[in-house]
């Protein structure tokens, strides 16, 4: 069975989909076979992707409210062994229409549990909120990863996450981890970068990655080509931190390849 991983943080702004759709072409480098969910309605891993949003017909939100088959709306990306269930603005509107629903909190884990047997890893990239599509998410995941920028102001909010953590799992989730705690947006000349990374591992200790994801304009530059990093610029340093970044995560789940 695949590792469920969600990407999140409400806090805007701290790389969850930069992390999202560039851990999972990463470990699909690594030849690991990759989903990626994009379940943020602003569908940027979608369209970092290669995949226009206003072409998307169906996507997770269908799933969740309609009973679509995810298998039919499965979309292949430039990257082998990467697939992507695709998000479009309408998911806007499931919150809504799922407050009626009964076990709205699980839609996502019921779509996720009939094809994550085809997959080594899936990543959902939550939108910025603790909404119920993101309730959703860490409902249906085994483990979480918190991105959070090396700027002032870090760890505004993540109290608030780590409780809505706590919430679901003693209500929802009881199998639910934090996969480890990952410093976005890391300027090596900066003071504040530095006391950032800092005071994150005197709090938080061994539940930050060893990895550090560098401030990098080719990082910023790749979803405007609808590309990952290691599609576009392969050697930068960027590239390199995520593939170091799934290399610890498959690492860490005894999932490395033996070549």
């Amino acid at each position: 069975m695949g590792k469920v991983i969600a990407i999140a943080n409400q806090k805007g702004g701290v790389g969850k989909t930069t992390t999202a759709m560039n851990l999972a072409a990463s470990l699909a480098v690594l030849e690991f076979k990759t989903l990626v969910i994009d379940a943020d309605p602003q569908a940027n891993t979608t369209s970092g992707l290669g995949h226009d949003p206003k072409e998307i017909d169906t996507s997770i939100y269908e799933c969740m409210v309609d009973g679509t088959d995810i298998e039919s709306i499965i979309l292949k990306t430039e990257i082998e062994n990467l697939d992507l269930i695709p998000s479009h603005i309408d998911l806007v509107g499931a919150e809504v229409e799922m407050i009626n629903l009964d076990n709205r909190e699980e839609k996502m884990k019921g779509v996720i549990a009939k094809i994550r047997q085809n997959y080594d890893f899936v990543i959902i990239d939550c939108s910025p909120s603790l909404g119920l599509i993101t309730i959703n998410a860490l409902t249906a995941a085994d483990s979480v990863i918190i991105p959070v920028q090396c700027e002032y102001f870090a760890l505004e909010g993540l109290g608030k996450l780590l409780n809505t953590i706590k919430i679901i799992q003693t209500r929802l989730n009881p199998e639910l981890e934090i996969e480890g705690i990952l410093l976005t947006m890391y300027d090596v000349r900066l003071r504040l970068s530095n006391q950032v990374v800092d005071e994150v591992k005197m709090h938080f200790k061994n539940l930050v990655f060893e990895t550090i994801i560098p401030r990098n304009v080719r990082l910023s530059e790749s979803p405007s080509f609808g590309l990952p990093v290691i599609a576009f610029d392969a050697e930068g340093k960027g590239a390199m931190a995520y593939l170091n970044l799934a290399s610890e995560i498959a690492s860490k789940n005894g999932k490395m390849k033996v070549n």
